[in-house]
């Protein structure tokens, strides 16, 4: 079984609240569960959180919830702890699709093509981002851009992940297939700066038809 997770706890320092914020009139969390429930490949949808209320907003939004236990609920607590406990919860999952609240930006496509991609290859893993160009300022000599190798970001949007992986508590393999994603679906919401961003974008492209 092919087993969308959201993981979204209360807690939020950065931003506070930040996964029931309103992103252009509904809450941040609900763009990935809307994304999860209109995959053709996703057999159940879950949300794991530790806050009543964004368990009721993800109900309202079509997904079940996972309460999860306080001590994954902190700052400390990984993604792929938490999934150790959806696993536990969920036995017959085969299959663990993570879509992350704070990358909402998903093309009609993007889950079912990632599966697909996973699927049909033999991927330990599989992990959506994008090749950055970062360095350190005074790590070079003005190279030019063209120059720098660049490593793989992960975008936050989709994770893939079998189960033996998971019950390993390993969040990646040894032959990880890197999912690039376009420039527009690579938005992470960190701060309400990034909102500002992310509204801006929706409201000006055609971002809904966005396959």
């Amino acid at each position: 079984m092919r087993l969308a997770v959201i993981p979204a706890r209360g807690g939020s320092k950065g931003l506070p609240r930040k996964n029931i914020l309103p992103l252009v009139g509904k809450p941040l969390i609900a763009w990935s569960i809307e994304s999860a429930i209109n995959s053709a490949m996703i057999d159940r949808v879950v949300v794991s959180t530790d806050d009543p209320e964004i368990a009721q907003v993800a109900e309202k939004f079509g997904a079940q919830v996972l309460m999860r236990p306080a001590n994954l609920a902190s700052d400390e607590a990984t993604t792929i702890s938490v999934l150790t406990h959806v696993a536990e919860q969920v036995p017959e999952a085969t299959l663990f699709v993570v879509l992350q609240p704070t990358s909402p930006l998903r093309g009609k496509t993007l889950v079912d093509d990632c599966i697909k991609s996973y699927e049909t290859g033999a991927f330990s893993n599989l992990a959506t981002g994008y090749w950055c160009k970062f360095q350190e300022f005074g790590s070079h000599n003005n190279k030019p851009r063209q120059e720098i190798k660049g490593f793989f970001y992960d975008d936050g949007s989709v994770y893939i992940l079998p189960r033996n992986l998971v019950e390993q508590g390993c969040w990646f393999g040894d032959n990880i297939c890197r999912f690039i994603t376009a420039r527009r679906e690579n938005y992470e919401i960190d701060d309400d700066i990034d909102f500002i961003i992310l509204d801006s974008l929706i409201r000006n492209t055609n971002f809904r038809e966005m396959k």
